[in-house]
């Protein structure tokens, strides 16, 4: 899932409208209130003054010169504008594709595939747009199965064991879509109050002053509407927050409305494929942007957008193509959907695979799995995003992840996780919704507040483990570009190794507490691109290439 919302059982309206601005869109919105320094995630500490990933050192000084090979880079995501001025010249191509002719040319099974695929779309160039939480599927299902049943009713260890599962997964769901409905309705009514205030205040600015006066109308309306607004800002809301308050109930009305919705399927009527048959891989479309592609699109740019053109923004590597594989809608991605888009990236040539999503539940661990394995089998690595929720993935599920199955009981050799970095001191080093894990979550990288493309040749600063990931992605595809024959596991083992060490204390992920970096991830450092180069010349290379 791209947006995670997390909230309390019970919280105050002003607490409620910071947790949702905080945590709810912290793929969409800086939350801090200081501005990032221009182009942050590409400079470099010593010679900037702010804790980049050093791209630009790198390319002025240890690749000034050399050459490099095109990768492949597959973002399997909401979908990206591969019309973007910034993005054009980077888009993947398949040469074995004749654009638009109706035919499978190259034989692969997918109609038209010049630029990716879409696992999310449907005949007539439908498209998911929203969907389901895996919980709410989950539950459905169960429910289905094991509605007004007690323990004593179900027969057989294995109905048994999907018993205990729904009485579990009840639990939650019926908790958190309850508290999902309520907190759209509080969302609504705070928007209502902001409408009568601005409406009331005229050409006069929203201040905590301007706002006091109200309170003191003979209008009731008015008068309710300023102790709302009023209570809010002494709480620190800003005018600003107030003023994108459509944005924010727009994305409460996801979770009353999709997420939580178990009459809301859009799955058979748009992609018409037989979900429950996991081993299927050809449906979709090969609209590789989608319905809302500005997750997708940011993403891609911070990868490989166009560097030095003056225009735009500088991506990490600069020799990239960028293939498009859309299957996060907004809600939970679908493990079915999730190892084919695994597949198609590997099958087509993608020696880098960035997946910035992520979810708590799981339909089909087993399919991703082989997926993951597949990849490693034919070399390729995966980067993804730890996830914007606070949490310690040690503890709590996130998925996908790297661990391969009970039997194996271990970690995908080609899997990096990621937690998000700031540009801050004094403790604010990490971003404060980022999860992170001594165990799960390798290593740190900027993901707050980062400018890069967005649909419509457009561009904005976004937040998020998800931006994160493609900081790594680009790194590695670096890494690749100029040192082609290093494997996928000798790339992530090198990103790990030359992070550079986040020394003293740092603010703990969604709490005042304190710890260090090396306490909550397994390198303790932020990755660097000038010293992952260093110790790539340093290594021998164990994949063998052919000469350009």
């Amino acid at each position: 899932m791209i947006k995670r919302m997390k909230f309390q059982l019970r919280i105050g309206i002003a607490v409620l409208f910071l947790f949702v601005v905080n945590a709810a869109f912290a793929n969409y919105l800086n939350p801090t209130d200081s501005v990032a320094p221009e182009n942050w995630f590409n400079l470099d500490e010593t010679k900037d003054g702010v804790r980049g990933v050093s791209t630009e050192t790198a390319y002025n000084t240890i690749l000034k010169g050399k050459t490099s090979r095109t990768v492949v880079v597959a973002v399997i995501d909401s979908g990206v504008d591969i019309e973007h001025e910034d993005l054009k010249d980077v888009i993947w191509v398949n040469a074995g594709e004749i654009p638009n002719n109706g035919k499978d040319d190259d034989g692969n099974g997918y109609i038209d595939d010049v630029h990716g695929w879409n696992f999310i779309g449907g005949a007539g160039g439908k498209n998911i747009g929203a969907d389901n939480l895996e919980i709410t599927r989950l539950y459905r299902d169960l429910h289905a199965e094991f509605d007004g049943m007690s323990e004593g009713d179900v027969k057989g260890g294995k109905a048994k064991k999907r018993y205990a599962r729904y009485v579990d997964i009840k639990k939650d769901f019926d908790k958190a879509s309850k508290r999902a409905i309520g907190q759209y309705s509080q969302m609504k009514m705070i928007a209502g109050a902001v409408a009568a205030v601005t409406e009331a205040l005229g050409d006069k600015e929203m201040t905590k002053e301007n706002v006091a006066t109200l309170v003191k109308s003979e209008d009731e309306k008015v008068k309710q509407a300023a102790s709302i607004v009023g209570n809010l800002m002494e709480n620190g809301v800003s005018a600003k927050d107030l003023a994108g308050i459509n944005q924010y109930v727009e994305g409460s009305k996801s979770g009353a409305e999709y997420y939580y919705n178990v009459d809301f399927d859009p799955r058979a009527e748009i992609v018409g494929d037989d979900y429950r048959n996991s081993k299927e891989t050809i449906y979709g479309n090969n609209d590789v942007e989608g319905s809302d592609a500005t997750h997708g699109t940011h993403v891609a740019g911070i990868i490989g957008a166009v560097r030095n053109n003056d225009i735009g923004m500088n991506g990490v590597a600069d020799n990239v193509k960028i293939m498009s594989i859309r299957c996060v809608p907004d809600g939970d991605e679908r493990d079915k959907d999730v190892a084919n888009a695994i597949r198609y990236a590997v099958d087509n040539g993608a020696q880098v695979i960035n997946m910035s999503f992520g979810k708590g539940y799981s339909y089909d661990e087993k399919i991703v799995e082989k997926a993951i394995k597949y990849a490693i089998k034919k070399d390729v690595l995966l980067v993804h995003a730890a996830g914007n929720s606070a949490q310690n993935n040690d503890n709590d599920n996130n998925f996908p992840n790297d661990m391969l199955g009970k039997k194996e009981n271990k970690e995908a050799k080609n899997w990096l996780e990621i937690g998000a970095a700031n540009w801050g001191e004094d403790g604010n080093q990490l971003a404060t919704f980022s999860n992170y894990g001594k165990e799960q979550v390798d290593v740190f990288a900027p993901g707050v507040d980062l400018y890069a493309t967005v649909p419509q040749s457009d561009y904005a600063s976004l937040s998020g483990t998800s931006m994160a990931a493609p900081v790594v992605a680009g790194t590695a595809a670096v890494l690749r570009s100029y040192f082609p024959t290093l494997t996928a596991a000798q790339v992530k083992e090198i990103i790990m190794e030359s992070a550079i060490p986040l020394e003293g204390e740092v603010n703990m992920p969604g709490s005042k507490d304190k710890t260090t970096l090396a306490e909550i991830s397994k390198t303790g450092g932020v990755i660097n691109v000038v010293e992952a180069v260093k110790l790539a010349e340093k290594t021998k290379g164990k994949k063998k290439v052919k000469n350009p």
